[in-house]
């Protein structure tokens, strides 16, 4: 009953096309599946040495003269002990948690063609409503929208739905956006349907992602609230290094 909850509630929280309910499950499956459970291997005790057996010695005939003692082997030289360092190294975080994700923090959720995305208030650049439509660039993939114009600098805008859902974007998926979540300090800004309340998750709210070999901007997911965490840093390092490898001229 309850995974028939879980699914009524998914389909609820996602658009009605049954692909984006799909893969709002996958991203979770990912999150929860990513967990590897460790055995404990049992610990054999230590041999203790075996003292050898000496036999009984045979009565000697008379007169044979008693044998020499054979020398005995000299000990070999104990190994030095190993010097300890006087200071142990700090611990490491988790491979492919963010240094944010240890104490709580505060998220905004924004959608994008139905699909319920986070992303931490510490590295949120700016908000900026679409007054007029983004124009592509031509000969630009399908993931780039194109340059809205700013007082400071340009922001490069995304088709979240194309970057994210990797080809299961709906076809109207520009239709609907009327803001850009700007990623930190970067030049990059995530166009997407809507911006909702914002709230504070503890580290224990999120499902980590300890691999990131799919989908590294994929952080967590947050179960209570149905939605993707975005590491943010990762996500705008992707979108700089496809925009080397497509030879994009975005200046």
């Amino acid at each position: 009953m309850a995974e028939r909850r879980a699914d009524r509630k998914l389909t609820e929280v996602a658009s009605p096309s049954s692909a984006l309910a799909s893969y709002l499950d996958e991203l979770l499956h990912t999150a929860t599946d990513s967990a590897v459970d460790i055995e404990e291997w049992p610990v054999e005790p230590e041999a203790r040495p075996v003292e050898p057996v000496q036999p009984e010695p045979e009565p000697e005939p008379e007169p044979e003269p008693e044998p020499e003692p054979e020398p005995e082997p000299e000990p070999e030289p104990e190994p030095e002990p190993e010097l300890v360092a006087a200071t142990e190294p700090p611990e490491e975080a988790p491979p492919g948690r963010p240094e944010w994700s240890h104490k709580p923090f505060e998220c905004l959720i924004f959608t994008v063609a139905g699909l319920k995305l986070a992303v931490p208030l510490i590295l949120l650049g700016a908000i900026h409503r679409i007054d007029e439509p983004v124009k592509p660039i031509p000969g630009s993939p399908k993931w780039y929208m194109g340059m809205r114009p700013g007082r400071d600098r340009n922001l490069r805008v995304v088709d979240s739905a194309e970057w994210i859902m990797a080809g299961r974007a709906p076809a109207d998926a520009r239709e609907n956006y009327q803001f850009i979540i700007r990623l930190d300090k970067s030049e990059w800004g995530l166009a997407c349907d809507d911006v909702a309340q914002s709230f504070t998750l503890k580290p224990d709210q999120v499902r980590w992602r300890t691999a990131r070999s799919k989908r590294p901007w994929l952080a967590g997911t947050v179960i209570d609230h149905m939605c993707a965490l975005i590491d943010v840093r990762t996500m705008a390092d992707l979108l700089v290094r496809a925009e080397r490898e497509h030879h994009l001229d975005l200046s």
